[in-house]
């Protein structure tokens, strides 16, 4: 049976962007134009996946899949895939790909990659 996740392997701050809507020289909203913004940071710990063919063919071309965990809450619960993350440490962006939300209703397990674009 796996390792139950705890508040102590929240060892990670990232901070939760998604694109905001932006203007035109007309006036005229032009959804994305506005850049990533920051809706709130949160801690998180990181688990890396090593095996399956998927996995090993995006290390191939640059692409590394992890699970980041976060605890649930109201503004968890906003993330979709069209969100990133930005480890507050170094800046690393990690593109979400995947949301889940565990059965125990604690956490929820966002499915991403970084070294690919958005």
């Amino acid at each position: 049976m796996a390792r139950q996740i705890g508040a102590g392997d929240l060892y990670y701050k990232v901070d939760c962007q998604k694109l905001i809507s932006g203007v035109d020289e007309l006036g005229h909203p032009v959804p994305g134009a506005g850049g990533w913004a920051t809706q709130f940071s949160v801690r998180a710990a990181y688990r890396h996946l090593r095996g399956g063919e998927d996995v090993m063919a995006g290390r191939l071309q640059g692409r590394h899949t992890q699970v980041i965990t976060v605890r649930a809450s109201s503004q968890t619960r906003q993330i979709t895939p069209e969100w990133r993350l930005v480890d507050a440490r170094d800046g690393t962006v990690f593109n979400v790909r995947d949301v889940t939300q565990e059965t125990d209703r604690m956490w929820i397990s966002l499915l991403c990659e970084r070294g690919v674009a958005a």
